[in-house]
C-alpha cells in the first residue's frame, strides 16, 4: 500500500459509522467516507470540537454545518526535497464546497512524493522533462512536478478547478513556473496531441468515476479508461520516465490497473508497473484508511 504518512498539517484522527474525523491545519472536520463501515466508540476528544460537519442526505448529496470555520484557509505540505523556487513546501488554499470536498485529496501526497523524486532525479541530470497532468483538479501533482523542475501541462474540464490550481501555484511560489493551464476535455486533448505529434516524458491521470467535459461531454470511467490509456500511450515519449493512474472507482482494483498498463504502456515502452491501494493512517487506531488505488509505471 502507498501511504501518505509525511503530513504535518493534515491527519485522520478517528473513524466510525460512515464518517472520518480529520484535522486540516488547526480546524477539525467531520465528513462521510463510504469505506468506514464499522461502528466503533468515538473516544477522541476532537469529536466534540468540530469546526465543520458535512451531513450526507439519504436522497444523495448533503450539506455542510459550520461551527467557526473560515470561508478559506491554507495548509502546507513538505516536499521530500527542495523545489526549484528554493521552497520545501507546497501551499494549498482550502474551502468547503459541494459534495463534501475541501479542494484537496491528502492521500495523494504519496504520489506527489514519487512524482517529485522521479522528476527531480532526471532534471538534475540535465534533462528536460515535460509532464502532462490530466483531470488535474486543484493541482497537487502539477505543483509537485513543477517544483521538481518539469514543464507541466495541466488539463481539467472545470474552469473553476483550474483557477483554484493557479491560486495554489501562486501560494506555493510557483506562479512563474512553466505550467500551461488548459480547460479542456481530456480525451479530446489527447487526440489533438496525437495529431500534433507532441510527446511527454511523464503522464499523470486521476480520472473521475463520472463527469462531463466543458461542453457537456459525458465521461464514465469503466467505459472509457482503457481507450484513454491506449491513446495516451501514443503521446508518451520514447524516453519517458513515469506514467501514473489514480482511481477512486469502487470495483476497479489495483490488479485491473496493473493489467491495463501492462497491456498498453509496458507492451510498447517496457519498464515495470506497481499497483496498490493508497491510504492514510488513522491516529487513534493505527489502522490504515483505504482511499482508492494507484498504478505507477516507471522506465527505471
Amino acid at each position: 500500500m502507498y501511504l501518505a504518512d509525511r503530513w504535518k498539517d493534515y491527519q485522520v484522527l478517528d473513524t466510525s459509522n460512515g464518517e472520518k474525523l480529520e484535522r486540516w491545519g488547526r480546524f477539525i472536520l467531520l465528513r462521510p467516507d463510504p469505506q468506514v463501515i464499522w461502528n466503533t466508540k468515538r473516544t477522541a476528544p476532537e469529536w466534540k470540537k468540530l469546526n465543520g460537519h458535512y451531513h450526507r442526505s439519504n436522497k444523495g448529496g448533503g450539506e455542510w454545518e459550520f461551527f467557526d470555520l473560515p470561508e478559506e484557509w491554507r495548509i502546507k505540505y513538505q516536499l521530500p526535497g527542495v523545489g526549484i523556487n528554493g521552497s520545501e513546501f507546497l501551499t494549498f488554499n482550502l474551502k468547503p464546497f459541494k459534495f463534501k470536498h475541501t479542494g484537496l485529496f491528502p492521500e495523494q501526497a504519496a504520489n506527489w512524493d514519487w512524482i517529485f523524486n522521479t522528476v527531480q532525479g532526471e532534471v538534475k541530470k540535465g534533462r528536460e522533462i515535460k509532464v502532462l497532468n490530466m483531470f488535474a483538479y486543484t493541482g497537487g501533482a502539477t505543483l509537485a512536478a513543477a517544483a521538481a523542475g518539469a514543464k507541466v501541462t495541466h488539463v481539467d474540464a472545470s474552469k473553476g478547478m483550474t483557477n483554484w490550481a493557479k491560486e495554489n501555484a501562486r501560494s506555493s511560489g510557483l506562479e512563474e513556473a512553466p505550467i500551461r493551464w488548459l480547460v479542456d476535455d481530456c480525451m479530446k486533448f489527447v487526440e489533438r496531441e496525437i495529431r500534433r505529434k507532441n510527446k511527454y516524458q511523464a503522464i499523470i491521470m486521476d480520472p473521475p468515476s463520472y463527469g462531463r467535459g466543458p461542453k457537456g461531454e459525458l465521461w464514465r470511467l469503466e467505459d472509457s479508461i482503457y481507450e484513454l490509456v491506449q491513446k495516451t500511450e501514443q503521446i508518451l515519449a520514447d524516453d519517458a520516465i513515469l506514467f501514473l493512474i489514480n482511481m477512486y472507482t469502487t470495483g476497479l482494483s489495483p490488479a485491473v490497473m496493473d493489467y491495463i498498463i501492462s497491456s498498453t504502456i509496458i507492451k510498447s515502452h517496457g519498464g515495470q508497473v506497481n499497483a496498490a491501494d493508497i491510504g492514510l493512517i488513522v491516529r487513534d487506531s493505527g489502522l490504515v484508511l483505504p482511499c482508492g488505488s494507484s498504478a505507477r509505471w516507471s522506465s527505471l
